[in-house]
């Protein structure tokens, strides 16, 4: 009865507008003070903060995003686009399928969507505007592409789930990377389809020369030489993902520094928005552990699990409510957010239903990178936007078409969980 009570507390506050890591804590502290008293209430609360977020590997999370700030600040992520446009902006679509190719690149060099976002909203939307694409189609597929970085490694959502879920992360990291390869993909044929249905939205531009083309390889080694150093030091055991971060983040600023024309007020504005977002982001977790105590003394996961066990229901039908629940959510809680949350109530269920953990991490992600273009939250749909002096209510149209996309790589990701665990079975 309690349990029921504070949830129905929980989901008031936030619909109200309280933020959720304070939603969190508010309606998990009630909830412990009217089922254990003052006394014990006082005790979690002053022991979570510290309990929770000094864990080790949870540095990796404010390293990767400034490592994306950086990188976003600079000239780097322009210089990796503009090789990208070279080579293929002659083709009918080709500047919106350079913006695809360049978030690829930038994912991989990040984990934050709403950098990616934001800095290729400013870098590519001038280009697009100038040769006459149309205005929906150029945010949806900046939005759409932004949402490369939670899944291509390194990603934050996987890191999260790692650590509240003690899986590798960097089994998660390999298992992100055939599923990130599928949705660039249904990203291309997207643009393709649309572009060859209504050759209007994106008109062709000039074509290079090779010489012209050639000469802007030499500016994106920067960005392989950091690659290298981090997904490449992950992959071959020589670092973990911690120390992987620490070096992505010092080399983003080295060559950010040397290489890419970053100055003081970028390098500012870089480490303001880490301190903001890793802020808001351990609050959640904060947060979400003091509900989490709540939830673990009324024993509700584990009466979860009863009750879902009773339905006459087969594994994969009870599998299929938990994913449209993930993506209703994320139409309107943020997707760190959804995960620091559901976690502690879903995780149990799902492994006791005989699911992969590393599967359903990126599936659970997936359906996070979907709802960062859904409305009415839609973060991505409202950074490019913002950032391109856009409307969002073209943005929302642009990214329909993707996210049927997105809706059909969830699906192979689901009917044939090979292509998740592939390569992680390759590590012993």
């Amino acid at each position: 009865m309690i349990a029921g009570g504070i949830v129905v507390l929980l989901v008031a506050l936030i619909v109200f507008g309280m933020p959720i890591a304070f939603a969190l804590a508010v309606s998990g502290a009630l909830g412990l003070y009217l089922q254990v008293g003052f006394g014990p209430m006082l005790g979690i609360l002053q022991t979570t903060p510290y309990r929770s977020s000094a864990n080790f590997l949870l540095s990796t999370v404010p390293l990767f995003i400034l490592m994306a700030e950086l990188l976003a600040r600079g000239t780097i992520v322009r210089d990796l686009y503009r090789a990208c446009y070279m080579w293929m902006g002659h083709i009918r679509g080709g500047l919106a399928l350079a913006a695809i190719a360049a978030n690829v690149g930038f994912a991989v060099l990040s984990g934050s969507s709403t950098a990616a976002a934001a800095a290729m909203s400013r870098i590519s939307m001038p280009e697009m505007r100038r040769y006459g694409y149309n205005e929906s189609f150029s945010l949806g597929v900046i939005a759409v592409g932004g949402t490369l970085s939670i899944m291509i490694p390194p990603s934050l959502p996987l890191i999260i789930y790692g650590v509240l879920t003690e899986t590798s992360i960097g089994k998660l990291f390999l298992a992100g990377i055939l599923p990130g390869i599928l949705t660039t993909l249904a990203y291309i044929l997207t643009i393709i389809y649309k572009v060859k249905r209504n050759p209007e939205i994106a008109p062709a531009t000039e074509r290079h020369s090779w010489s012209e083309r050639m000469s802007t390889l030499p500016r994106v080694w920067p960005a392989i030489v950091l690659v290298f150093l981090v997904l490449g030091g992950i992959y071959s055991g020589a670092i973990t993902a911690t120390e992987a971060a620490a070096v992505g983040a010092a080399g983003a600023l080295i060559l950010s520094v040397a290489f890419g024309g970053l100055r003081w007020k970028g390098g500012y504005e870089a480490f303001d928005a880490t301190l903001r977002t890793t802020a808001m982001i351990f609050a959640i977790i904060i947060g979400a552990m003091v509900f989490g105590y709540f939830l673990t003394i009324t024993q509700v996961p584990q009466a979860l699990i009863t009750m879902v066990g009773d339905l006459p229901l087969p594994p994969w039908g009870i599998l299929l409510i938990i994913l449209l629940f993930y993506i209703v959510l994320g139409f309107f809680i943020d997707q760190l957010a959804i995960i620091i949350l559901t976690l502690p109530l879903v995780f149990p269920l799902v492994q006791s239903l005989g699911y992969e953990p590393i599967w359903f991490g990126v599936v659970v992600t997936k359906t996070a990178e979907m709802g960062l273009v859904t409305p009415p939250l839609g973060m991505n749909v409202f950074v490019a936007a913002g950032a391109a002096n856009g409307r969002v209510e073209d943005g929302f149209r642009g990214v329909s078409a993707f996210l049927v996309g997105d809706f059909i790589v969830l699906a192979l990701l689901v009917l044939f969980p090979q292509i998740v665990t592939f390569l992680p079975s390759l590590i012993n």
